[in-house]
């Protein structure tokens, strides 16, 4: 393994190694883990392992409205109580407004960002892409209290295609502008967005692979346009398997997923290493299940899913 060390600069962690890998976990808190989190965290930490890399923590508590009381302390207790100890402090993405604004005046000066009034029912009648119904508008003042989100430009023809090779699922290419159109990277409530947000963390902290769950892989070419106009590193990419009920519906908060038992963190150890493919062994250790794992454990045999959590 390569040596690794962490230092500050300008209030923020960076990461400086002479290892090639830095990855991080950021969940939301709003709400405690679940088993689909405890899936991307072990999968995300034996992949940084596997590497001799970093693996940071990153809290995405940028939309307050939905944050749950204590859920940000029980992240971490739920993380370390299976075994998944991270490198470094916990970065927040609610000291970060500075960086974030420093970004959008970046994008602005360069008349890549304009101001939109649409609505969602906008955005449903044209089957969810945007049409481009405000871009005339630039950055032109408003009438006061007129809502509106900041939503980045996406070009037209061959510059919108978006390709890039995920470690786990092959090549993919995106033809931003006909799939998404320009996205909002500052929401109507002032609140910034997550593309945004993630795009600017993820080069602040000098992560070199992002692993999280297939879920976001329409997120994937939105960031790597931006990380481009940002003139940014694009990370790699590993997509991982996520968690589905009997449905068929992916396992989330929103859609009232439980959170972990943590009286016995070595039986959820050992499910969420089974749907991995790994060895699992309940009876053992959460070290010794990790470490057991780490040594069967190679990317490009995970499962490309969806698991069935029942």
């Amino acid at each position: 393994m390569q040596g690794r060390s962490v230092y500050r600069e300008g209030g923020v962690q960076c990461a400086v190694m002479t290892s090639h890998y830095i990855s991080r976990f950021a969940p939301s808190p709003s709400g405690p883990l679940h088993f689909g989190s405890l899936l991307a965290a072990v999968a995300g930490w034996l992949d940084a392992q596997a590497s001799g890399g970093l693996w940071l923590l990153r809290i995405e508590d940028i939309d307050p409205p939905r944050e749950a009381p204590g859920a940000k302390e029980g992240i971490l207790h739920t993380l370390l109580a299976h075994g998944l100890n991270w490198d470094g402090e916990t970065l927040l993405q609610s000291s970060r407004d500075a960086a974030y604004g420093a970004a959008l005046d970046h994008l602005a000066a360069a008349d890549m960002v304009f101001r939109c009034t649409c609505t969602r029912q906008d955005l449903r009648a044209h089957g969810g892409v945007y049409p481009g119904t405000c871009r005339h508008q630039g950055m032109a003042p408003l009438p006061e209290g007129t809502p509106h989100a900041l939503r980045v430009r996406v070009p037209d023809g061959e510059a919108a295609r978006i390709r890039f090779e995920d470690r786990l699922r092959g090549s993919f290419e995106f033809d931003l502008a006909a799939e998404q159109g320009d996205f909002v990277i500052r929401r109507k409530d002032g609140l910034w967005a997550y593309q945004l947000a993630v795009v600017v963390d993820d080069a602040e902290q000098g992560i070199t692979d992002v692993v999280r769950g297939v879920d976001l892989l329409d997120s994937t070419p939105r960031q790597i346009h931006l990380q481009h106009l940002l003139g940014l590193p694009t990370p790699r990419y590993l997509h991982l398997p996520i968690l589905v009920d009997r449905r068929g519906d992916k396992l989330s908060k929103q859609a009232g997923a439980k959170g972990l038992d943590l009286a016995d963190p070595r039986t959820n150890l050992a499910r969420t290493l089974a749907w991995l493919d790994l060895p699992a062994d309940p009876r053992a250790a959460v070290d010794s299940q990790l470490q057991r794992a780490l040594a069967a454990y190679r990317p490009q045999n995970l499962p490309p899913g969806p698991i069935h959590l029942c």
